[in-house]
């Protein structure tokens, strides 16, 4: 353990993503910001995260590893800022940040992520490795967190990481518009996606470490797998060569909980619908990244074909 005090900005407090999830179950819907929240979810996500039959976070974290330095080769010369929305722990960012100190640069590191947890251990992987780090808590769909990330005039040259197809939990295009603001004419988007959609990939879901992190939120409140059913489903998307893999549980017995000390009633048949993971087919991953104000200037390939991270500029 090191002894330097983290730097943490709180836009997204710990009472208002409280209020959030009493009004989230009331609305019988979770999005991805509660499933890295309960210290649960914590535990199931980083065991999510080891090589295991679950892929794409080991996929992502190969494709930045592999190609680190061709990512900061593309990068102007002098300092850089290194922006990471739901950096998460920060694994697959250091690969980067370690690189780009190698070589002589002043690296600043800005990790961005709902959950405290994991952001203070991507703040604490940054004082040990000796980085400048500002983390900052938020909500990544809130406009008002965002527009606070809008480079000033003194900002150095920047590098936004949007890795572990966390793009594919929101809707793309619209998170790619809302991202363009960030990113000026000499800084540079690295993104990426989960490519295909057939029976490999919903078995990448099904099994037991990820079905347990999909519960976990859930867990936390007390429900437990007797009591219904965690569904995996694909679901259609108005858009050619993206797809959608949905969730959802559905109570098997009437259930009267208490969440932070209110009433909480499911009926038995009845839904809790949750976030999504977003699939590609590569063409429709580039014409999303093209549509959302960006211009792929390089693409890297996973050894298996099935994620794709790209590299990308704003276009004028």
């Amino acid at each position: 353990m090191h002894d330097q005090a983290l730097q943490i900005e709180v836009r997204l407090t710990e009472a208002a993503i409280a209020e959030d999830f009493l009004a989230a179950l009331a609305n019988r819907y979770l999005p991805e910001r509660f499933f890295y929240w309960f210290p649960l979810s914590v535990r199931a996500w980083l065991s999510l995260c080891q090589d295991g039959p679950y892929r794409n976070y080991v996929r992502s974290n190969a494709l930045v590893r592999a190609n680190v330095s061709q990512v900061a080769g593309a990068l102007p010369q002098g300092p850089v800022e290194v922006v990471s929305l739901g950096a998460g722990q920060g694994t697959k960012d250091f690969h980067l940040l370690t690189e780009l100190a190698a070589g002589g640069r002043a690296v600043a590191y800005v990790p961005v992520d709902a959950g405290q947890t994991l952001l203070e251990m991507a703040c604490a992987g940054a004082a040990e490795r000796g980085l400048i780090c500002r983390g900052i808590k938020a909500d990544l769909t809130n406009p008002a967190h965002l527009s606070g990330l809008v480079p000033g005039r003194e900002t150095p040259c920047r590098l936004v990481l949007l890795l572990g197809n966390t793009l594919g939990g929101f809707d793309p295009l619209d998170m790619l518009r809302r991202l363009r603001p960030l990113v000026r004419g000499h800084d540079l988007l690295l993104v990426d996606g989960e490519l295909q959609n057939d029976s490999d990939t919903r078995a990448g879901y099904e099994n037991p470490l990820n079905r347990a992190f999909a519960f976990a939120p859930l867990r936390s409140i007390g429900i437990t797998e007797s009591d219904g059913a965690l569904v995996f489903e694909p679901r259609t998307d108005v858009r050619a060569g993206v797809h959608r893999l949905g969730k959802y549980f559905r109570a098997d017995v009437d259930l009267a909980l208490r969440v932070g000390g209110e009433p909480f009633n499911l009926r038995a048949g009845e839904r809790i619908e949750m976030n999504h993971s977003g699939k590609y087919e590569r063409g429709a991953l580039l014409k999303l990244i093209a549509d959302g104000g960006f211009e792929p200037r390089a693409e890297f390939l996973s050894e298996d074909r099935r994620f794709l991270m790209v590299l990308a500029r704003p276009r004028p």
